[in-house]
């Protein structure tokens, strides 16, 4: 007899996706399903993203079938892409990206050739954001049906507590999170008496007006953040962008560049204040400490309602768990 009735296969490899897999478990849950997370752990850096994710992919099959014979799930799911490359079993696979959009060129050379295959066996696709979007890069390529699953952003707990922190920046990636752009545009932005708490690394020396916190525990760091006035980020490209959902949750306000990717949060702080998003992020920060409109942190919690992890629970149970598991009834 099957001992959970969906195993989540994550690489981990990310805080993000490991924040990802949990939410994922508990939705899961909430809709009734006993879900078990097997996940790869921490594996070595290496220079390419092609060996990157070989390593990781090899990573998540090695972790994958033990998982699977000791609990002998009655479905899978693949916690993105890269998890299911190599897979030890046909599972869905639930997406944030597409090595065909973030892996162009000799970057991708073996993924891409792989992913279709993989797409193309899936029993289902679940995809983060609008499928539409996240799909695109498969052109006519045969998938099955795509379900919309976000990662589900709960909202604090408690009432509010002062906001006494003006600027917050997460920055454990500082290439990918172009911390220096940040830093340049505080510099500009910065009065006396201001600061930018900067999560996830630490520097020596700090630049004048800038406090590193470094890495924080999950509970630690949605505690700061409850504390902060702004919530800055200044991504290339966002997939998802767990981190500013999570900043809008807790009350902050969000400031951003524009960015390619899915990034839902992006039209979610158009929408909020048009004026926050912007490439002068010293000039959007400005606006946000000087002029915040009335009610962001309110009409933020209601355009977050579709990620709440009820209406996570709620997809899965009614068009999820059917197609995984036969004779599920919602």
């Amino acid at each position: 007899m099957p001992n959970v009735d969906v195993l989540l296969v994550s690489v981990g490899a990310t805080t993000g996706w490991r924040a990802a897999a949990r939410e994922l478990q508990a939705a899961f849950s909430l809709a009734g399903a006993r879900a078990q997370i097997a996940d790869a752990g921490s594996v070595p850096e290496v220079r390419t993203f092609m060996l990157t994710d070989l390593i990781q992919a090899r990573a998540a099959r090695r972790t994958a079938a033990a998982a699977i014979a000791e609990h002998r799930p009655r479905a899978l799911v693949y916690c993105s892409i890269t998890a299911a490359l190599l897979w030890p079993a046909p599972g869905a696979i639930w997406l944030d990206a597409l090595a065909a959009e973030n892996r162009p060129g000799r970057h991708g050379l073996w993924q891409r050739v792989i992913e279709r295959r993989r797409v193309a066996s899936a029993p289902l696709l679940m995809t983060m954001a609008a499928s539409g979007d996240a799909l695109a890069p498969l052109g006519s390529s045969p998938h099955p049906d795509a379900v919309v699953v976000p990662v589900a952003i709960e909202k604090p707990m408690g009432p509010a507590g002062p906001r006494d922190v003006d600027v917050l920046a997460y920055a454990a990636d500082p290439v990918k999170r172009r911390l220096d752009l940040i830093l340049h545009s505080w510099e500009r932005a910065r009065r006396d008496g201001e600061t930018l708490v900067v999560a996830g690394i630490e520097r020596s020396p700090a630049p004048p007006g800038v406090r590193f916190v470094g890495r924080l525990a999950p509970e630690a760091y949605r505690a700061l953040q409850r504390r902060a006035r702004v919530f800055v980020t200044a991504p290339r490209r966002e997939d998802f962008g767990i981190a500013a959902l999570e900043a809008l949750a807790d009350g902050a306000m969000l400031v951003t560049t524009p960015s390619a990717g899915a990034y839902p949060a992006l039209a979610l702080a158009r929408s909020l204040d048009s004026r926050l998003v912007s490439e002068d992020l010293a000039g959007a920060m400005r606006h946000a400490l000087d002029d915040p409109v009335d009610g962001y942190a309110e009409r933020a919690a209601a355009l977050l309602e579709p990620f709440s992890r009820a209406a996570v629970a709620a997809t899965l149970s009614e068009r999820v768990l059917p197609r995984l598991l036969p004779g599920w009834r919602a």
